[in-house]
């Protein structure tokens, strides 16, 4: 899903709703330069983040560096709408978390491929939001309806919905920079961190985007609360997924 007339992210069909991913709404995988195979990574509980939303690892993910986000940044979220009201509306997502969308004047619409107004948000249709998140609440800068969808492939792995108690998963899957470490990078923005979240958001459905942080061998790394698994999901330089992890 999630191929926007901006960004044309190549998507798959979402599969299913507890336990999803893994080929659901699927980028092609690819290796990008400077990365190196992946590792295991650690995990992390599954609640009580510094983010204060459950498997969210953390506004700062863990790190001290540059991207460690000190309020509302670039993100998004998929779902299904589930109520509407004069300013916004909700949405649930694949894994069963709620997220508020804030509407402005600014906030603009597609309809599949094609222009639309707020009229075409209702309820039980299935949506992308992207704009500025904040915890489980985003200022939507573009909603589109009906994401348009084409089948491709994921590096792998499933988004685990979160559940109270539940220590989420130590898998990694794919590619992982070699450069990377938690806090490294800078906060991206605009047309850039639009694109990346809807590539990470058509593979690994479910969770909410709080910021895409660009690396330094130029992949970007799109941080992922609201899920046991994936906290981490990397995209490269061309907007393809190339790997995730806790």
């Amino acid at each position: 899903m999630f191929s926007s007339k901006r960004s044309r992210v190549i998507t798959a069909t979402a599969a299913a709703a507890i336990v999803i991913g893994g080929g659901s709404y699927g980028i092609v995988a690819a290796t990008s330069g400077g990365s190196s195979p992946a590792v295991a990574a650690s995990s992390s509980p599954a609640g009580g983040s510094a983010s204060g939303v459950p498997g969210g690892g953390g506004f700062g993910g863990g790190g001290s560096g540059s991207n460690a986000r000190s309020g509302p940044a670039a993100g998004g979220s998929s779902g299904t709408v589930s109520s509407v009201s004069t300013a916004g509306f909700t949405l649930t997502t694949s894994a069963g978390e709620k997220v508020t969308i804030k509407e402005a004047s600014t906030t603009t619409y597609e309809n599949g491929t094609s222009a639309a107004s707020a009229s075409a948000v209702t309820t039980g249709e299935a949506v992308l939001v992207l704009g500025t998140t904040d915890s489980t609440t985003i200022t939507a800068a573009q909603v589109i309806v009906q994401p348009p969808s084409t089948s491709a492939t994921s590096p792998g792995g499933q988004t685990i919905a979160f559940k109270q108690g539940a220590k989420g998963s130590t898998q990694t899957v794919g590619t992982i920079p070699a450069d990377y470490t938690q806090g490294s990078g800078t906060l991206a923005s605009g047309t850039t961190a639009d694109k990346a979240t809807e590539a990470a958001l058509a593979v690994y459905p479910g969770g909410v985007v709080d910021r895409v942080v660009e690396l330094g061998n130029g992949d970007y790394e799109v941080h992922n609360i609201g899920v046991n698994w994936p906290h981490h999901v990397f995209v490269n330089a061309d907007f393809q997924v190339i790997g995730a992890s806790d």
